[in-house]
């Protein structure tokens, strides 16, 4: 039997609702050709609502609490196996490309892949100044890019500081230059043993800034592109309130942010013929999912931090190939930290060892487990903290200071509760109410505490890492996250 190459495309800030059709009717028109015959999981949930430990979590096949991965420990725990490493020593090639800066080497996503593609780099290097061209000006970067140019590999230096600032597009944030990397590695490998590749597409993530084209179909009628643009992207100024946003605004940022979701959909069909041209495709269990969501002014955030609502966590979950055929919906309960299982059930790998570490379930159609009842999430600290968000933009209101607070969340079908580090409580019905609108925690008092006590007996079930806090990181890399909105 043929073992069948898995490929795992993650849409970075993709929240479910995006790759349903939009208000045009539209539709994602190579999303839907590998929906029609593939399966898709309509309530998969993600264990985190933002990128490093989300995914920490489809890697390891655990959630914050025992992978330890999190605002207040920037690094993916060397104690646990991950997915990578059990395809590697099953004998799959690994291969990771990646355009978001958390998933790289430095935080320890690089472990088990035999290559790791980071597009953010023309010559793979520890040493950024694509970031210095990206954000210094005149005689500031002159001087800056002559300071860092010895460290390291001069030529490498200054082949990736040209890299960043002329060549790689400003309108893709490198789904295109990942596309055209796989091709080439299609080309040159070889064919005869099976693979993993993991793709992180970042293009859903702030600040948007899809193509022309992508934008006039889900703009406003009366809205340029020009003028879309010039709509303030600056999540934490809203939160904190020093930058005013009215529904209209939003309205043009979920038109935008929708454009790159149907950008990344025209780029996940060219992956797929890639695969068809080499004849792989028939061979391939092919996943499309979100590490989490993004909040467009719901709940009255921006960006994808300070909450546990359905908004960051409810995300896309497709998988076509293998048992995963015949274009049905499965309305269980899923999580990304299922994922892991679930494909080496696909694989066929029994991994014994690994399988005793996770905490996921396998929903593979020959697997045995029971369908969840519940889905779990955690946020372990606040992102960026409230010293970070002060720093950025002065003196905080007490609203704002109620986020310092870490966050654990419960959820069936019917029902989602949502407990704080400061002893807040929330309650959703969400079969009825699946906005998470209205609180229920003090009319709902039973099936809050019910909740609440299968999340406390969840929590006593397992180990929780043993970390040290804080993770120190290179003066280029916490820049560059700061670029993508992650103040440290």
């Amino acid at each position: 039997m043929t073992r069948p190459n898995i490929v795992v495309l993650v849409l970075d800030t993709a929240r479910a609702d995006a790759m349903r059709a939009n208000s045009h009717e539209s539709t994602l028109t190579e999303i839907d050709s590998i929906r029609k015959k593939g399966t898709t999981f309509g309530r998969c949930f993600s264990a985190a609502p933002w990128t490093l430990p989300s995914h920490a979590s489809f890697f390891t096949g655990t959630t914050s609490s025992k992978h330890g991965s999190h605002a207040g420990h920037k690094e993916l725990n060397s104690e646990l196996t991950t997915l990578a490493e059990v395809f590697q020593d099953d004998g799959y090639e690994t291969v990771a490309v990646s355009n978001n800066t958390w998933i790289s080497e430095e935080f320890g996503f690089g472990r088990g892949f035999e290559t790791f593609r980071k597009t953010w780099q023309y010559v793979q290097s520890d040493v950024d100044l694509g970031r210095i061209a990206r954000t210094e000006e005149g005689t500031d970067k002159l001087k800056t890019l002559g300071r860092e140019l010895f460290s390291g590999n001069p030529v490498v230096n200054v082949a990736n500081a040209i890299y960043g600032q002329f060549v790689r597009s400003h309108y893709d944030d490198g789904a295109k230059q990942t596309n055209e990397w796989i091709e080439d590695w299609l080309g040159e490998r070889n064919s005869a043993q099976p693979f993993f590749l993991f793709v992180n597409y970042l293009e859903p993530h702030l600040e948007y800034r899809p193509p022309e084209a992508f934008a006039e179909q889900f703009l406003p009628s009366d809205v340029s592109y020009e003028e879309a643009m010039d709509v303030p992207q600056d999540a934490w100024g809203y939160i904190a309130g020093t930058v005013e946003m009215s529904e209209r605004d939003f309205e043009i940022l979920r038109g935008l942010y929708r454009a790159e979701i149907a950008y990344l959909d025209q780029r996940i069909g060219e992956l797929k013929e890639l695969l068809e041209e080499r004849n792989e495709w028939e061979d391939t269990i092919f996943v499309v999912t979100g590490d989490h969501g993004e909040n467009i002014g719901d709940h009255g955030l921006m960006d994808h931090q300070y909450s546990l609502y359905d908004t960051l966590l409810h995300v896309p979950l497709i998988i076509h190939g293998g048992e995963f055929s015949g274009g049905q919906t499965i309305d269980e309960l899923v999580q990304l930290t299922d994922l892991a299982p679930t494909l080496l059930d696909a694989a066929g790998i029994e991994a014994p060892e690994f399988r005793e570490q996770i905490q996921g379930r396998s929903f593979h159609p020959d697997a045995d487990a029971e369908p969840r009842e519940y889905a779990v999430a955690e946020y372990m600290a606040p992102q960026p903290s409230m010293e970070a968000l002060e720093k950025r933009v002065g003196e905080l209101s007490d609203d704002v200071s109620e986020y310092d607070r870490s966050l654990r969340a419960i959820r069936s079908k019917e029902w989602k509760y949502i407990r704080g580090s400061d002893g807040s409580e929330e309650l959703y019905n969400v079969g009825d109410d699946p906005g998470e609108t209205e609180n229920l925690a003090r009319t709902e008092s039973e099936k809050a505490s019910e909740l609440q006590s299968e999340l406390e007996s969840w929590l006593q079930s397992f180990d929780h890492a043993d970390v040290d806090g804080e993770v120190s990181m290179r003066e280029e890399t916490k820049e560059r996250l700061e670029d993508l909105g992650y103040l440290q």
